[in-house]
């Protein structure tokens, strides 16, 4: 009975120290607190100086590295409408010219294109002319322009076989010769006319001889002017000889200086 007193006593001793451990040593309570010091918040600022001095070289005493925050700002979401096109600015200077480029590949072949208008005859700086007659004349009740049957020359058809006459297409210096053949016993009386003027004449007297005679002379002309031959009227007996077969009347001219030049 006694016994069972005693183990009463002793539970209660034992049973605290089952509880709450045995007793720890005094320097325990100021690790603790020393811990608790050397904790820091994310935003408190680094003092390695004082972490130092509490702590010198322990590791455990080495304090949190903090990492740098930047900002960053999406500039996209802050952009804006687009704005109005503005005005061209001042031209810039002018850069050295490149090198030539190379050549091109031909292009194909164009179409034919259409006629042109025909060209100024004036623009021919020639004119020449030398025709002649078969048939003999004798002189009417009027005057005639001498025709010819013949022609030898006529450069560009400035010269009208039909009417007679050298137009001037180009104007200039133009020299001028005329051949006839005289009628024995007959006169010869003809004139080197331009337009409706008379510039020289060619004549012979009556003889029991017939001649060759000429005529030439050197004519300024405007373009359109006319030179021609005209036989005069008959007053006198008057002709120019041939035979049909040889050819002995002869009219010439030529360009000798273009009026441009």
């Amino acid at each position: 009975m006694e016994a069972t007193w005693l183990q009463i006593p002793l539970a209660f001793l034992i049973l605290p120290l089952l509880v709450f451990g045995a007793p720890a040593d005094e320097s325990a309570p100021q690790d603790v607190s020393t811990t608790l010091r050397d904790c820091k918040r994310c935003c408190d600022p680094l003092d390695v100086s004082t972490s130092e001095s509490h702590h010198g070289t322990s590791p455990r005493s080495s304090p949190y590295v903090i990492p740098e925050v930047r900002p960053y700002i999406n500039i996209t979401i802050l952009k804006g409408d687009k704005g109005d096109r503005g005005e061209p600015g001042i031209p810039g200077k002018w850069g050295k010219e490149g090198p030539p480029g190379e050549q091109g590949a031909p292009g194909p072949k164009g179409s034919k294109g259409q006629m042109g208008t025909p060209g100024d005859p004036c623009k021919h700086q020639y004119a020449a002319f030398s025709v002649g007659r078969k048939k003999a004349l004798h002189s009417s009740e009027g005057y005639q322009a001498l025709i010819f049957d013949s022609v030898f020359v006529n450069l560009y058809s400035h010269f009208d076989m039909f009417k007679g006459k050298f137009y001037c297409y180009v104007a200039g210096l133009y020299f001028f010769s005329l051949n006839v053949h005289t009628w024995n016993f007959k006169e010869t009386y003809m004139h080197v006319m331009r337009n409706d003027q008379e510039e020289v004449i060619l004549y012979a007297q009556p003889s029991d001889r017939s001649i060759m005679q000429s005529q030439s002379l050197m004519l300024e002309l405007r373009e359109n002017d006319e030179v021609w031959v005209r036989l005069y009227k008959r007053e006198r007996d008057n002709a120019i000889y041939s035979d049909d077969v040889d050819i002995y009347i002869t009219f010439s001219g030529y360009l000798i200086k273009p009026a441009l030049e």
